[in-house]
């Protein structure tokens, strides 16, 4: 295994965890502003989470991911490039 497979393992993770608080952001908002002042354009916005988030979520967990497996890597216990160490 090398590097870029552990990366977008990371990636994918992070972004089914974005899309979770992606999810809980947009419909929590639409209750709340449900609730309170009424259906506006911060509401539209918050929807926009259902996008924005995983793709945060995911860059950063490619970024982490990466970081982590190279670490390992020096360490000597991580991902080692095809045919040998």
């Amino acid at each position: 295994m090398t590097v870029l497979p552990a990366a977008l393992g990371a990636a994918k993770w992070g972004a089914a965890l974005g899309l979770v608080a992606g999810v809980l952001y947009a419909f929590g908002g639409l209750v709340i502003d449900l609730l309170t002042v009424g259906l506006n354009a911060g509401t539209a916005l918050a929807f926009m989470a259902l996008v924005g988030m995983p793709l945060l979520f995911g860059a950063v967990g490619f970024l982490l991911g990466g970081l982590v497996a190279v670490g390992a890597r020096l360490v000597g216990r991580g991902p080692t490039p095809p045919g040998g160490p």
